[in-house]
């Protein structure tokens, strides 16, 4: 009996705090330590809870600290004080008085005091800290309907957005109390199913710290964890214990029951305790240099492989298995589908820092059997240097294709020596994956994403404009491969706009049409616009808002999108000999040869100077030719379309145009061909798809 409270012994065997029956047991990793004290909070704004203080004589086993507490249940509030270590070595963040959160805690919440910039210092944070909180993850109720989509990742299409952006804009039509959390998400699946993605990638949904961010700032990306299990909780409309869980778990549920993947972007590259002068308020308190990789020079300063001032020690053995039980959470109790790993290049950095050759923590994720159909994608670089696209240990993982990113934006700009390099990127980069290329899907292929410029900014501007950040335009990217074709930023002239448009749509045929997987980024579909902000981390204004009242070009853009998702995905619908089916395009340059062609049939331009390319290929499976030319000259082209192969009274029909107005620019399932002559007029900067029935010999 401790004060008020009964305890016995408890176990390590799950860690974090978990209800059994009669009781709560609490397990959490500190080796360092010979005396904690666990602290019991009334509530969240409660500075005087109880104490129960372990001793390492019952209450420790080897690495593990645990009790069981006799009558607490969930919901209760609690936290850590690491009460005794036996020295202080270099390295060391020993604090008494300091309360800690658990590292498994499945929700953590804030006073309304709360204060970061205190945390910093020596001393009790009692008055301000955030706590942790018991919950009982057997209460939700998920149905027996309930099932993860599992498309293939040939014929997925992800759709990274911002749970709060999507629908936080005022235009958004939603009641204020749902804008900008996962309810607004349920509310706006008609929208996503509409537009035919088959995933969404949120961006970090692990709790952060808003205030993680410059003076008068905040933390709008999330992208500086406090855990890796709790859910961030500003994202809910319920603010009670249970809500953000709950509601989260409703989200998944109503996106699965709509067939829409729920992929999540996790961090487990650093955290938001930063770096020396950063707060103390979980892992830096626990065992500062087991969770990070220290200086080992100067084992008070972090190895900063992150540009966010610590780098996670993923390499050793506890942390590995942290992340691992961090994936097993997400995917068997919040049901998610897929992860992408941010800077997933510091999991395979060791306990110095240096790149290791079988990094064991992406490999035991590789071929971990609980995660075996979980999509895994790999962000595969970091901020100090480490550049793997196309090396990441594990044969499982997708990579973020940062090549096919830029050498896309090159050659559309109109850049030389350009074309083979072009080609190789549309082709499922076999100069990349060379061995994998059995594997097209390897490339998880993107023109934009939540860092860099929107696809409207891409091609209105040549420079980022990121002084609203307060940093003197000095973050963010400086080598975006972008273009303005005559006006920097925002312009009422018709000529530079209709380009602009053309070069949009062009972006997105590209990315669709391409061997891989395509993710497009929220908003550009709607040609979304950040004013020239590349680095929109701080901005939770409408900058960063998805805008439901676009404009005229933004509704042709919009239509443009839509009907080019369905040529990518049909959703297992049966289709005779239609031409408007990227996925046997697809299947037909992965498996036939193809026949290259420039201006002329079967000469095709590779020199230094070439700013175009055709091609024709055969489907085995529409018994249907392609012919795809890509023109990326600043001026239109005379073309001299060949013959249908072995049907020489076949007729090529024209599918996409991006030259022309629509209708014609992209033809619906419901309109008819256009046939097309061996001589056709391509506009500048446009793509041209035609189709024809036919067999090969």
């Amino acid at each position: 009996m401790t004060g008020k409270y009964k305890i016995s012994r408890g176990h390590s065997r799950i860690l974090g705090s978990t209800v059994e029956q009669g009781g709560v047991n609490f397990a959490i990793w500190c080796p360092p330590a010979t005396e904690m004290e666990l602290l019991l909070f009334k509530d969240v704004d409660d500075a005087n809870p109880d104490s129960i203080i372990l001793k390492s004589a019952e209450y420790k086993s080897h690495y593990y600290w645990h009790v069981f507490v006799h009558g607490v249940t969930d919901r209760q509030l609690y936290g850590w004080r690491v009460k005794k270590v036996p020295d202080s070595k270099p390295g060391t963040v020993f604090d008494p008085l300091k309360v800690l959160l658990d590292p498994y805690a499945r929700r953590i919440v804030f006073p309304q005091n709360y204060n970061r910039t205190l945390s910093r210092y020596v001393g009790s944070n009692l008055h301000f800290c955030a706590k942790s909180a018991v919950i009982d993850m057997s209460l939700y109720n998920w149905g027996r309907e309930e099932k993860r989509p599992l498309h293939p990742m040939k014929s997925s299409i992800i759709y990274e957005m911002h749970v709060a952006g999507f629908t936080r804009n005022p235009n958004s039509g939603l009641p204020d109390n749902i804008r900008g959390t996962y309810a607004g998400i349920i509310s706006k699946i008609d929208y996503l199913k509409s537009l035919g993605i088959t995933a969404v990638e949120l961006l970090p949904v692990f709790q952060f710290d808003s205030l993680d961010a410059q003076p008068g700032k905040c933390n709008y990306w999330g992208y500086s964890p406090m855990s890796f299990f709790a859910v961030h909780g500003d994202y809910a409309s319920r603010n009670d214990i249970y809500g953000p869980i709950d509601e989260f778990r409703d989200m998944v549920k109503a996106l699965h029951k709509a067939g829409i993947e729920v992929f999540l972007d996790v961090v487990y590259n650093h955290t938001s305790e930063g770096d020396a002068s950063g707060p103390v308020y979980s892992y830096k308190g626990l065992d500062n240099s087991s969770y990070y990789i220290l200086d080992p020079d100067n084992p008070e300063a972090y190895r900063n492989y992150t540009g966010c001032g610590n780098t996670v020690n993923a390499s050793n053995p506890m942390v590995k298995q942290l992340i691992k039980d961090s994936l097993h959470f997400w995917t068997e109790d919040m049901h998610v589908d897929g992860f992408r790993f941010d800077l997933a290049c510091v999991l395979s950095r060791d306990s110095t820092g240096q790149p290791l050759s079988d990094p064991p923590t992406t490999l035991a994720i590789d071929c971990d059997n609980r995660l075996s159909d979980v999509k895994l994608i790999a962000e595969p670089w970091d901020a100090g240097g480490l550049y793997q696209v196309g090396a990441m240990a594990g044969s499982r993982w997708r990579e973020w294709n940062g090549q096919f990113r830029d050498d896309l934006r090159c050659f559309l700009r109109g850049d030389n020596g350009m074309i083979s390099r072009f080609v190789n990127r549309i082709l499922g980069s076999p100069d990349i994956y060379k061995e994998k290329y059995d594997d097209p899907q390897k490339s998880v292929n993107f023109i934009t994403c939540h860092d860099g410029f929107t696809l409207w900014d891409l091609v209105s501007y040549n420079e980022k404009h990121n002084e609203a950040n307060g940093e003197g335009n000095r973050d963010g990217n400086d080598y975006n491969f972008s273009y303005n074709y005559g006006v920097e930023g925002e312009t009422a002239d018709p000529r530079i706009r209709a380009v602009r448009l053309r070069q949009a749509k062009n972006f997105m045929l590209l990315n669709l049409m391409s061997m891989g997987t395509p993710m497009i980024l929220m908003g550009d579909e709607v040609l979304r616009t950040q004013h020239g902000n590349n680095n929109a981390y701080c901005q939770d204004t409408e900058m960063s808002y998805l805008n439901w009242l676009p404009g005229k070009d933004a509704e042709e853009m919009l239509r443009f999108t839509k009907v080019l998702l369905s040529y990518r995905c049909r959703r297992g619908r049966k289709r005779r000999d239609s031409g408007r089916d990227f996925e046997s395009l697809q299947e037909a340059i992965a498996n036939n040869s193809i026949t290259w062609h420039g201006v002329e049939p079967f000469k095709p331009d590779w020199s230094h100077t070439s700013h175009s390319i055709g091609l024709t290929v055969y489907s085995e499976t529409r018994g249907l030719w392609y012919y795809v030319f890509i023109n990326a000259y600043w001026e239109g082209l005379h073309i001299r379309i060949p013959s249908v192969p072995h049907g020489e009274k076949q007729k090529w029909f024209r599918v996409i145009d991006t030259y022309l107005s629509p209708p014609d620019d992209i033809y619906s399932e419901k309109d008819e061909y256009f046939p097309i002559g061996h001589n056709y007029y391509l506009g500048s900067r446009s793509i041209l798809v035609l189709v024809a029935p036919g067999r090969q010999r």
